[in-house]
This record gives C-alpha cells, structure tokens and sequence, in this order.
C-alpha cells in the first residue's frame, strides 16, 4: 500500500510501522466512548444478538471487512423497501420511521455503541421487527457491504459539520461519498439530507447539484425571501457578520421531511436559534 502523494505519512498509531492501518481518506467521526449503563446495557444485552449486524472486521472495530455482503432476505425474513440511515445518532429518527412504515426495513449505521444501544431500547419499546443496526464507517458499508442497487432510500441527518476550513475534509458529504450512494441506491432512489449549518448545507448541494447521476426533487424552490439561507446571512444567525444585501437566487432546498420526527439534536439546534435546511436528490433511471 502507498500513501496518497496529497496525505502526509503517519507520525503516531499502529499506521507508523503498518500501511494496512493507513486511512486512504480521513474519517468523518471521532470516536467517543463505548460504555453502556442502565437500560441501554441490558437492552444490548437482550437486542444485540438478534438485531445488531456484527460483519468481519479488518483492523478497526468500525471497518467492514471486504467480501461480507447484506443479506436482507436472511436478516429480515423477507424483501420489502430498505432505508438506510447514516449516521443514527441516538436512534430517534429510525425508531419513529419504522413504527410508522412497518411494511419497510430499516438498517442503521453508526459508529457509536451507546447510540445504537439507545436505538435497541427503543426497538423493544415500540416492539419493532424491521430495524437492523451495524457499528461501522459509513463508506466502508457503502463500498462492499451493502449490494448494489439494493436501498430505495438512504438519509443524512445532521452529519458533523466540521466547521474549521482545515477540517472541512473530514466532512462525510463530498464527490466521492457521493459515488458511493449512486452505487447503493436503486434506480429512482432518494437520498434524504438535513443539516443545521448553512455553510455545509451550500456544500451539500453544489456537490450533489454537480453529480450527473442525481436530480434534485425540488429544483429553484425555497430560493429567494423563503430561502433559510437568506435568513442566516441577513441575519448573522451563525456568528457571521450580517449581509443585509444577500439573497440566496438558487434555492434547491426540500421542504422539511415529513418522516423525520423532531429530535432531541434538531430541537437543541433550533433553540439555539439555527436553521434547517433539507436537501432531496433522486438517482436517475
């Protein structure tokens, strides 16, 4: 294995002395800790077997080994609509959805144990059968574990906007991870996305807005004085000096996904006075 000519050669960690340890792209995570306590342990405890996928790793406890492949009809006990969500957090939004649309199937992917812990709590509250979870890096499931052309939708809720420009790398929405999505999506699938900072919401869509295998569902609308863009620059709602000449003329932003109920992160973010902003592309046929 070789080092990218752009990436600089690792200094600490077991990379130093082995490549096969070497990220070829940064990770768009940090870890936290991995304890479970409470409700959260024994629901793991009771849950894991049976609803968390647990495929071969490589070096890293969060890396999907390559060669495992999803198996829905074995892990579900049928074929029905698969909506993948990246990036679940303490599962609120998964859980809800899959109460909702019980005639679907529901994979997490997160890489934070107690969070996917909290989603096993409330599988077994809301006694759910079509929620499935995998502790892994979004991409690496992307890339092998998940067949082609096998999820009808897959949703980006609030992923770490690493603000510093030095860090903006780290963000999971880019070209590349949009490649990785047109593999996975069916023909005419949805990729749902929201995010709290405008500026990473601007990259969302010139990303998406510049991939070919991609339309945006709502092309031109919530441009303008509807725009939440015009709101946060006009009003320095994000610590920026305020642009009272702004006017955000492109729009493209989906109203707010009826599916996704209120979360205890999108609550906190609105009342800190941030705005939403929705973003929904289909794969073309």
């Amino acid at each position: 294995m070789s080092i990218p000519p752009e990436r600089k050669a690792p200094v600490s960690g077991r990379a130093v002395d082995d490549l096969s340890f070497y990220q070829t792209e940064p990770v768009s995570f940090v870890r936290r800790g991995s304890r479970l306590h409470g409700r959260r342990a024994d629901a793991w405890e009771r849950t894991a077997q049976k609803y968390i996928i647990e495929p071969p790793r490589n070096q890293a406890d969060t890396s999907v080994a390559e060669g495992y492949e999803f198996d829905q009809q074995a892990l579900y006990g049928r074929t029905a609509p698969l909506i993948v969500e990246i990036g679940s957090g303490l599962g609120e939004a998964m859980a809800f959805a899959a109460s909702e649309n019980r005639n679907k199937d529901f994979l997490a992917v997160e890489v934070y144990r107690p969070g996917l812990a909290a989603l096993m709590v409330r599988v077994e509250n809301n006694e759910l059968t079509n929620v499935r979870a995998v502790q892994a890096n979004a991409p690496e499931v992307l890339d092998s574990m998940l067949p082609a052309a096998s999820a009808d939708e897959i949703w980006v809720f609030f992923s770490d906007p690493w603000h510093k420009i030095r860090h903006h790398k780290r963000r999971l929405i880019k070209d590349t991870f949009v490649q990785k999505l047109e593999r996975v999506l069916v023909p005419g699938g949805v990729v749902r996305l929201a995010t709290d900072w405008s500026n990473y919401a601007e990259q969302i869509r010139d990303v998406f807005d510049a991939a070919p295998a991609f339309t945006n569902l709502h092309p031109g609308e919530l441009s303008g004085e509807d725009s939440n863009l015009t709101r946060v620059r006009r009003l320095g709602l994000e610590n920026e000096d305020r642009d009272p000449g702004f006017t955000d003329g492109r729009g493209g932003w989906a109203p707010r996904f009826e599916g996704r109920t209120l979360t205890s992160f999108e609550g906190k973010a609105l009342k800190a006075g941030r705005l939403i902003f929705d973003l929904a592309y289909r794969k073309d046929l």
